[in-house]
């Protein structure tokens, strides 16, 4: 089963490129989806991704994408 990951292109605390490439070393064979998920009042506070059903949230990409790594199959 491939992993349903979706980041937000309008999120203020994360890189859409650099979330990307970090993205596809934890989870090479994701399809990452990159959209407004319409998630706006946590977005203007903290980084988040949509992994798996789940929303991860922290107060940077790179706290977000290491509390990532066990929501990956």
């Amino acid at each position: 089963m491939r992993n349903d990951i979706r980041i937000c292109d309008k999120c203020k605390h994360m890189k859409v490129k650099t979330a990307l490439s970090k993205i596809s070393v934890i989870a090479p064979d994701a399809e990452v989806k990159v959209a407004c998920k319409s998630y706006c009042g946590p977005c203007s506070r903290f980084a988040f991704i949509f992994i798996n059903g789940r929303y991860v949230t922290a107060p940077t990409e790179d706290e977000v994408i290491e509390k990532v790594k066990k929501y990956v199959k």
